[in-house]
């Protein structure tokens, strides 16, 4: 048994695969204790083709690639996970790249802490246009999934979770908690998602805490199509969604997201006095988005 399996789900973005498989084969950890699955969920590109090239060059690395045609993001990582055989599992998505000791951080991490069964790791935005003017701490946490708690191993606080595109567990808690929801997550060209937040729930409630390994560390590349006002208002509806497909007590709910609305207008003021309007147009556009969703259902 590998030490540790680095899944990988991809849908038609083989020039993004290939930029993220080649910090894979960079890693610092010994071939001999990990392997990368791909899991092809698919795709219409050339990204069969893509990277059976990239596994030819670099035949010394444990690379392979996997089908599921079941569509859906959930499906794909599910489909990883029965089909890999590493001790731990990492969980990254293909617009990413990773630090050179990513994988050796996540093995460490989980040899020392044996009670462990679940992390994640530090997420870096990378915006390949530049940064848009509107773009707050708030907003980019939910476009890009920013996170970085500390300098050190931590848990996670009890209303953070780690970023689906980095997470990291240990095999058996697939067996005690089950895997991905598949009616969350992306799904071909749908922004549902929520299937994170649903998995490091139900742990949670088994009693594990989730710790936060800074080492494991992450860029994810931000496209200018992934900054429009569309692909905002229909993230932000969509996290809404999610949202209330997760609860079981929707007005609850709805109430919670009334108080962060009340809040988000504190903050659009602040930032207004700052001389900073766009921030706070989009931190309420934001808000107003996601209770929309959350009201639909």
């Amino acid at each position: 048994m590998k030490k540790l399996s680095l899944i990988i789900a991809t849908y038609n973005r083989s020039q993004s695969l290939l930029r993220l498989l080649g910090s894979v084969v960079s890693q610092s950890a010994p071939k001999e204790q990990w392997e990368c699955v791909v899991v092809n969920n698919n795709s219409s590109d050339d990204t069969a083709e893509a990277f059976a090239a990239f596994a030819s060059e670099h035949a010394d690395c444990n690379l392979r690639m996997v089908t599921e045609v079941k569509q859906g993001l959930s499906n794909a990582r599910n489909c990883g996970i029965e089909a890999s055989v590493g001790e731990y599992i990492a969980i990254i998505d293909d617009d990413e790249t990773i630090e050179q000791s990513f994988i050796e951080s996540y093995i460490e991490f989980f040899d020392s802490f044996p009670q462990a069964m679940a992390a994640g790791g530090a997420v870096r935005a990378v915006f390949e246009s530049g940064r848009p003017r509107w773009m707050s701490h708030y907003t980019e946490r939910m476009i890009a999934n920013t996170l970085d708690l500390d300098i050190a191993v931590t848990l996670f606080p009890k209303n953070r979770v780690p970023a689906g595109g980095n997470m990291a567990f240990r095999r058996e808690i697939f067996d005690s908690v089950g895997v991905f929801n598949p009616q969350l997550g992306r799904n071909g060209q749908s922004l549902m998602g929520g299937e994170e937040n649903d998995l490091f729930a139900r742990i949670r409630e088994r009693g594990y805490d989730i710790f936060f390994v800074p080492n494991a560390a992450i860029d994810h590349y931000i496209p200018a199509a992934k900054t429009t006002d569309e692909y905002f208002d229909r993230l932000c509806y969509n996290i809404g969604v999610s949202k209330a497909m997760r609860t079981d007590n929707v007005s609850r709910l709805i109430a919670t997201e009334r108080q962060k609305m009340v809040v988000a207008y504190i903050l659009a003021v602040l930032y207004t006095l700052t001389f900073q309007l766009p921030k706070a147009q989009y931190l309420i556009r934001m808000r107003k988005g996601i209770y929309k969703g959350v009201k639909q259902l």
